[in-house]
């Protein structure tokens, strides 16, 4: 066996591997012999099939079978041994010599390589990062919020600003009839024609003016498609069936243990401060999403490393089994040349620090995210076993792929953990208000 690598410029190569026959064909008669033993062919008891028929018979396909798996396992074992750092996988040339599986001993094979270049990481670049103070503006929204939330539903009389109506809505001149909700916080102009009324009343207004033409408000009323509502317009007519209101929730003790687990908040001093401590954590880590995005950006956007870039939209193609036309890659080009050079960079952070992620992190993340799904703070003890048992299932599931994703998202938080350490971060102090409206 042979295998060259010729470079052809700075990031693509061929890669030239020569099977003789020595490569194989002790794997091709072994191969054989497990087809005789198994091999149901009339005339023939089982297990005493001849190998020379068996041969006859399959020898082409077993052979073929047998110098695709060669071809891999060596190529493989080559790119390990000599770190070719590649993109993607080697591409068969897409003009191959013809063989003759018949008569041919020697095979000859070629395969395009697109070579990634070692690079530095950019690291002296500095990112903007920031500091979240807590605002009583976004403390009172948080209360109101956890208020309706856990609040009772009522059904008075009368309809009251922020109420919510059930009823028929139809259409006066037009097929459109159907029961819906009507949220009274989405009206903007004629909201007196709905406050005050009564189980039975009939209300006639002009859906788009009623709705401030916005379509949005329009489809989650009439249950549309954006797209329908776009031409839906004129008088409507709704007969009032049910209203209900939410009377918000008292904050007591019932509340805070509903909130935070029983007896782990006793008083509204209490409650406030943990509120208070909730609301910044969130905050806090909605910051370092950002920080996060704005270091990759700042990376990929100053790393100099050269891309085959021929290569890499060919892969694209080959990978996705030809879904994608040339015009969609070349008009995804920059994302995707993104995306790999994040990887990159990804990949180097975790080369040069010994970055490692175990099993036990794994179940450990994804216990905490169920957790966190079921609202509870802690698995108690009579549950812990069952816990572990729904865990590992979920990550079996898919062939392993969850626990894949699990794996490169915690491996993914430890490289850009990190380049934070790594990276000079200026911070900006700013009130939770205008980071929210920034994130918008």
């Amino acid at each position: 066996m042979n295998i060259t690598l010729n470079q052809t410029d700075s990031t693509n190569a061929q890669l030239k591997v020569v099977l003789e026959e020595a490569d194989y064909a002790p794997k091709v008669d072994q191969q054989v012999k497990e087809y005789s033993k198994k091999a149901q062919i009339k005339g023939f008891r089982p297990g005493k099939v001849p190998a020379g028929l068996v041969k006859k018979m399959y020898g082409k396909s077993i052979l073929v079978e047998q110098i695709n798996k060669t071809l891999q396992e060596e190529i493989s074992k080559y790119i390990r041994e000599n770190d070719v750092k590649l993109l993607g996988e080697p591409l068969p040339v897409a003009e191959q010599p013809e063989i003759d599986w018949d008569n041919q001993k020697t095979f000859e094979f070629t395969y395009e390589v697109g070579l990634l270049p070692d690079f530095n990481l950019p690291l002296d670049k500095s990112v903007e990062g920031y500091k979240v103070e807590l605002d009583q503006k976004t403390v009172d929204e948080a209360y109101e919020n956890l208020k309706r939330q856990f609040g009772k539903t009522t059904n008075p009389e009368t309809v009251e600003q922020g109420d919510f109506v059930s009823g028929e809505l139809k259409q006066l001149e037009g097929d459109f009839q159907s029961k819906t909700l009507i949220p009274t916080s989405r009206i903007v102009e004629g909201a007196d024609k709905f406050v005050g009324a009564k189980v039975d009343d009939v209300i006639r207004f002009d859906i788009r003016k009623t709705f401030g033409d916005d379509n949005a408000a329009l489809a989650h009323v009439t249950g549309l498609s954006k797209e329908v509502v776009a031409d839906l317009n004129g008088e409507f007519e709704f007969i009032v069936e049910k209203i209900n209101r939410t009377e918000p929730a008292e904050l007591n003790e019932e509340l805070f243990d509903k909130l935070f687990g029983k007896d782990e908040v006793k008083t509204e001093e209490e409650f406030d401060a943990k509120i208070r401590e909730t609301i910044l954590e969130n905050y806090e880590r909605e910051a370092d999403n950002l920080l996060y995005r704005n270091i990759i950006d700042t990376l990929v956007d100053n790393v100099e490393a050269e891309i085959p870039t021929e290569f890499f939209k060919r892969w694209i193609q080959v990978t996705n089994d030809g879904k994608l036309t040339a015009e969609q890659i070349e008009e995804n080009f920059d994302k995707y040349v993104r995306e790999l050079k994040w990887s990159m960079i990804k990949n180097k952070v975790v080369e040069e620090n010994d970055l490692k992620v175990t099993n036990e992190e794994v179940v450990e993340a994804t216990k905490e995210k169920m957790l966190a799904q079921f609202n509870m703070p802690e698995v108690p003890e009579e549950l812990m076993e069952s816990m572990n048992n729904y865990a590992q299932q979920y990550l079996q599931q898919d062939n392993g792929r969850n626990y894949i994703n699990e794996y490169e998202q915690l491996l993914a938080e430890k490289v850009l953990a990190k380049l934070k350490e790594k990276m000079t971060v200026v911070e900006k102090t700013i009130t939770s208000e205008d980071f929210r409206n920034m994130s918008l």
